[in-house]
Order: structure tokens, then C-alpha cells, then sequence
């Protein structure tokens, strides 16, 4: 049977021991999470599996199941140039190096303090993720016998979602610093993720044969959900997609690291202060509403599924809803 007692650091420890093996010990940070690890232990001794995969546990380093989760999830992603230098990153991390058998739940939450101190919440979050990810396979696909350390990990609040939105006069600001770019596609992007809220990749990543001028619409095969979408579009949308016509396959010819270094630049010659690009997304799906269109009208456009998110990318001025109501 296991035990499982209360440390004076207020922690709750559980101690297996189990005859011609090292005795198992965790900690946790409450009496439930220790159960319930407690339980799932001996139902793997039940088994008999945690005897013959301890060796295993001994000689598999974290790091090595991160690699493998690299090298055969996060390739298949598309966001995988973002998530692969993420996983770089946390693989130079010292707990990465140690055996599955050596770590336990406090040097996550160890993790994940240090990390506090130079990361924002959404990245730590991100890290947590991948890890508790790369536990889930190694017990359900790589038939590695392995409990997740994770299971209970009280996660960092999720920062606060931007709010941004473009004040009087600042897009004008924006348009006239785009005007002194020397990549030509700066300008016309702007305007036209004003006009649609697509996001950039979606934007840079269009073709003359996703249009349909005769309808309005233009459909974007490739989005971030994975769901292909048609999009309405306003008179002054197709009219900048006409004036980008030109002997390429794609609308706006220019790459996303292209774009991005003349964005920066951009937004320090523009003296505008804290704008992201996607900021503009949100830009959009606040214009939509304040013309009046519903949230399905808008969940069309913007590619939303869940309701709670779209209202995430939803910011009225209260001087205009002031205006409406005089």
C-alpha cells in the first residue's frame, strides 16, 4: 500500500516501496493529485509493467522524448518553425537532461517559476503543453511506461488579450510611413487585413485563383483552423486586389520574413507605439460590428467557431455606442 504524508512544507509525499526495487517517491502539491498518482501507480504494478519499464525510465532522458515529439509532431504542424525554436529553446533547459525516473512533479513547478521570471505566461504555457503533450505519447504510442508529472500542475494565468485598436488619425500615420517601403506589398497588406481581418499568413498566401470577382468572394483554402473559408468582400477590397494584378500566381508577392522585417520598420518610422500586425485583425472584427453586421455575419469573415473568441477580437469604443444611444 502506499503512503502518503503530509510534509512540513505543507506538500503531500507518497512513498511505494516495492520488494528488489528502488522505492517510488513523488510530490504533490495537494492530497488529491497524490491519490490519485498513488492509484495509478499500483494499478501499473498491478500489471506488472512498472518493474520491467524501470530500467527504461533509468536510461530515457526527457530531452530524448522531446526530440522525438520535434522530429515527428511538430513537423507536421504548420506552425512549425515557431514551435521547433521554442522546443530548442526549452531543450537547453537543465531538466530536460535528467532520466524520467529522476523527475518528479516539484521540478516542473520549479520549471515553471524560473521560467515566471522571463517569460509571459502564454510561453510558459506553451512549454507545459508540449510537455504534458510529449508525456501523453510516450505512454499511449511509444510504449514507454511512464507517468505524467505533470498531472495537476497548477498552469500561470493566462496573460490579459490585447486590446489595441487603432486611435484617431493612426492608420493615415501608418499608410503614409507603408508609402516609404521598399517593399511595395506593405501598404496594399495593411489595407486590405482592414478591410477582411485575415491574418497575415492568410493574406501573403492568396491567389488570383481564390478570387471570384463576379460574387465578391474569396476563398482562403489554407487558414489557421485547418477549415477552408469564403470570405465576403467589400468594393474596396476587390479594388485593392485589382490593383495588385500581375503576371505571378500570388496576389501579394512578397514571403512572411520579408514582410515582417518591413513591419517592424515600419512601426518604429510610424511612431506609433505597442501595434502589432495581428492588431489589425482585431481592428477589422471591431469595424464589422460597429457597422452593424451579427456575430455570424462576422464569424464568416473572420473564421471564428467559438463565439467566446470572437468576442476576444471584439473591442467597441464606448464614445460610439454612447453615439448610438443619443
Amino acid at each position: 500500500m502506499p503512503t502518503i504524508r503530509r510534509r512540513s512544507s505543507g506538500k503531500w509525499q507518497v512513498l511505494i516501496r516495492i520488494a528488489g526495487l528502488k522505492p517510488l517517491s513523488r510530490t504533490f502539491l495537494n492530497r488529491a493529485d497524490a491519490k490519485k498518482w498513488a492509484h495509478q501507480t499500483e494499478a501499473q504494478i498491478d500489471q506488472g509493467d512498472l518493474a520491467a519499464g524501470s530500467n527504461v525510465l533509468r536510461r530515457t532522458s526527457l530531452a530524448s522524448l522531446i526530440e522525438r515529439y520535434r522530429d515527428t509532431v511538430t513537423t507536421k504542424k504548420k506552425s512549425r518553425s515557431k514551435e521547433t525554436a521554442l522546443i530548442n529553446a526549452l531543450l537547453r533547459h537543465p531538466l530536460t537532461r535528467l532520466s524520467l525516473s529522476a523527475l518528479t512533479p516539484q521540478h516542473f513547478a520549479d520549471f515553471r517559476d524560473l521560467r515566471a521570471r522571463t517569460a509571459k505566461a502564454s510561453t510558459i504555457n506553451h512549454d507545459l503543453s508540449i510537455l504534458n503533450q510529449v508525456y501523453r505519447l510516450a505512454r499511449s504510442e511509444w510504449s514507454i511506461p511512464v507517468m505524467n508529472p505533470l498531472t495537476g500542475l497548477k498552469r500561470p494565468k493566462a496573460d490579459k488579450p490585447r486590446d489595441r485598436r487603432l486611435m484617431a488619425g493612426e492608420l493615415d500615420q501608418l499608410l503614409k510611413a507603408a508609402d516609404e517601403c521598399r517593399n511595395k506589398m506593405v501598404r496594399p497588406i495593411i489595407e486590405f487585413a482592414i478591410e477582411t481581418a485575415m491574418r497575415r499568413s492568410e493574406i501573403i498566401s492568396i491567389k488570383w485563383e481564390n478570387l471570384n470577382p463576379t460574387n465578391l468572394t474569396l476563398r482562403i483554402p489554407v487558414t489557421k483552423t485547418d477549415t477552408p473559408r469564403t470570405i465576403p468582400l467589400s468594393k474596396k477590397a476587390l479594388s485593392i486586389l485589382v490593383q495588385q494584378r500581375n503576371e505571378t500566381e500570388q496576389t501579394f508577392p512578397t514571403t512572411i520574413n520579408a514582410f515582417d522585417m518591413a513591419w517592424k520598420r515600419l512601426v518604429e518610422r510610424s511612431g506609433l507605439e505597442n501595434l502589432h500586425f495581428h492588431d489589425l485583425r482585431h481592428e477589422a472584427v471591431s469595424r464589422f460590428f460597429e457597422m452593424g453586421l451579427t456575430m455570424p455575419e462576422v464569424a464568416l469573415i473572420s473564421g471564428h467557431r467559438d463565439p467566446r473568441m470572437l468576442f476576444r477580437y471584439t473591442h467597441l469604443r464606448p464614445e460610439d455606442v454612447a453615439a448610438k444611444l443619443r
